[in-house]
């Protein structure tokens, strides 16, 4: 599995990465510690560099129904309700799978959520330490997508 997830991006050390994407990165582990995850334990934070050069955040929210919001889902809906659609990147902050030591890549739903808004969006994914980052984007984690616009 490792492998697979391993060539879906291209793994940097953090310390290799501009300025502007590490200050991405550490918006997302900031807001991860707001997180609401009584039931999982799982924080999850997430940040968005609009086209604007704005930052919007998000962190995943949970409820006794189980019909959490992911912190993607936070985020892109917080920034469509500020009025921005354009993205350019997105960072992930969760801990690793500890099970086969991989990054933690947005679910499904978060996937087809973010592809709403360009298919050349950079996903950059990071454990809470920024030690190691997987870049990649949204096309090549959600190849075969369905969207109205490309």
């Amino acid at each position: 599995m490792a492998d697979v997830q391993r060539s879906a991006g291209k793994i940097v050390e953090f310390a290799t990465l501009s300025a502007d994407v590490q200050d991405l990165i550490k918006r997302g582990v900031d807001v991860r510690e707001r997180a609401y995850c009584p039931y999982s334990n799982f924080k999850v934070g997430s940040a968005i560099l609009c086209d604007d050069g704005s930052i919007i955040t998000g962190c995943n929210v949970e409820n006794g129904a189980h019909g959490s919001i992911c912190a993607e889902r936070t985020a892109v809906c917080k920034a469509v309700s500020e009025g921005k659609r354009k993205f350019v990147k997105i960072a992930v902050v969760a801990d690793k799978d500890r099970l086969h030591d991989e990054f933690v890549a947005p679910c499904g739903s978060c996937r087809q959520f973010i592809v709403e808004f360009g298919t050349q969006i950079e996903i950059l994914l990071s454990p809470p330490d920024m030690s190691q980052v997987l870049i990649t984007s949204i096309k090549e984690i959600l190849p075969l997508h369905f969207t109205l616009r490309e």
